[in-house]
């Protein structure tokens, strides 16, 4: 790709087939259980949403420690993105612990809320690898895609 754009270079940087392997391979809980939850028999279906929701928390805390990760590698470590990067562990936490205690559709579209406001969060920072803000929106949408399937399925079925 020819540009007159230094930048250009950076924000194209190849990412590394390990690092695509193990994106895929951290995505494909959420079709499996999205599918399983959707269309599979109901002692499939409730565990299903049981194991969407806790891939959900723990790519959530995984995005986050990465973003803590990152932050805190810094000479100078900004407090303020600090803080934030244990917004969605913290947020993870929360509906996890709300389940049960509200609708199963609440929980999944919190679930989702919350992996959007991570990848705004990425997409806005600074200073971060070019291959990073392309890796969380892989993670993103593979995961927004499946929980809205769960979404959908919680309406149909009224565990709103």
């Amino acid at each position: 790709m020819v540009t007159d754009d230094p930048g250009a270079a950076s924000r194209w940087e190849s990412i590394p087939p390990a690092l695509w392997a193990i994106a895929i391979g951290s995505l494909a809980p959420f079709p499996l259980a999205a599918i399983a939850y959707a269309w599979g028999p109901v002692d499939v279906a409730r565990p299903a949403l049981g194991v969407i929701l806790t891939w959900s928390g723990c790519v959530l805390a995984f995005l986050g420690g990465v973003r803590w990760g990152l932050e805190s590698g810094r000479p100078r470590p900004r407090p303020g993105r600090l803080v934030i990067s244990v917004a969605s562990p913290v947020a993870a936490w929360v509906i996890l612990l709300a389940r049960g205690r509200i609708g199963d559709g609440w929980v999944v579209g919190g679930c989702i809320v919350a992996f959007l406001v991570q990848w705004m969060f990425d997409h806005q920072a600074p200073d971060v690898p070019a291959r990073y803000p392309r890796l969380s929106t892989t993670l993103t949408a593979g995961a927004c895609i499946s929980l809205a399937i769960c979404l959908d399925q919680a309406i149909k079925t009224g565990h709103l």
